[in-house]
C-alpha cells in the first residue's frame, strides 16, 4: 500500500508489532489510569467516541468496562478486526478519522488517545473542529499530544508525527466552544488535554 493510499498513518504497515505490544492484553497499560479517572467523571450509559481505538486494547476497554456506550472508528483494517475479536458488541468502522460516517451523529464525550499528533497538521485542524461539532453541550473531549509544538518521527512507522503545541489547540478548540479545562501528563510522559464543551 502506497502512502498516500495509507489512511493509517503506517500503522497497517505495522500492524503485528503493534498488536503483539501496546495493543495486546499483555501491554503495560501506559495511560490507562488518566483514562480510568477520565471515564469515571461521565455518567453511566453515556455515548463516546474512541477515535484512532487501535485493537480496543488497553484503551477502549476502560470506556466499556465502565458502563459506557462506547463507538470506536481505526483506519488501519488489522486493528479493526482486532478490536470486532476483543469487542465483539461494540460498533467500530474501519475509516480515517477525518472522515468517520459517525461524524454524522453527537456523543457525550471523545476519546482520542495516541492519535493527534500523527495526523497532518491540517488535518488535525479539521478532526478538532468535527469534534467540537459532535459534542452535546457540557460534552467532554480528552486527547493527548506533547504540550509544545513538536515534530519527530514516530517510533513504530518511522513517519513524521507533529504536535501543534498547547497555545495552537487551545485556540482551535475554542473556536467551537470546547474549552480546556486541564492539562497533565501520565508515567509515560504522555501530556493530556481535557476539555468541555460550553456552547448551549
Amino acid at each position: 500500500m502506497s502512502a498516500e493510499n495509507d489512511r493509517s498513518n503506517g500503522y497497517e504497515g505495522v500492524a503485528a508489532e503493534f498488536l503483539a505490544g501496546r495493543g495486546s492484553a499483555r501491554s503495560s497499560g501506559i495511560g490507562v489510569g488518566m483514562v480510568r479517572r477520565w471515564a469515571a467523571t461521565l455518567r453511566p450509559g453515556a455515548s463516546v467516541i474512541d477515535l484512532g481505538c487501535g485493537s480496543g486494547l488497553p484503551i477502549t476497554k476502560v470506556l466499556v468496562t465502565n458502563g459506557l456506550d462506547v463507538y470506536a472508528v481505526d483506519a488501519a483494517p488489522s486493528f479493526v478486526e482486532a478490536f470486532r475479536r476483543n469487542f465483539p458488541g461494540v460498533p467500530v468502522v474501519c475509516e480515517a478519522v477525518e472522515d468517520s460516517s459517525f461524524f454524522g451523529r453527537t456523543f457525550d464525550a471523545v476519546l482520542a488517545w495516541g492519535l493527534m499528533f500523527l495526523l497532518p497538521a491540517e488535518t488535525q485542524r479539521r478532526v478538532l473542529e468535527q469534534v467540537a461539532r459532535i459534542l452535546v453541550p457540557g460534552g467532554r473531549l480528552l486527547f493527548t499530544s506533547p504540550s509544545q509544538p513538536v515534530g519527530w518521527n514516530d517510533a513504530m512507522t518511522g513517519l513524521e508525527s507533529r504536535s501543534l503545541g498547547a497555545e495552537e489547540y487551545r485556540k482551535l478548540l475554542l473556536l467551537g466552544g470546547v474549552r480546556v479545562t486541564r492539562e497533565y501528563e501520565d508515567e509515560g510522559e504522555n501530556h493530556y488535554f481535557d476539555a468541555i464543551q460550553t456552547r448551549e
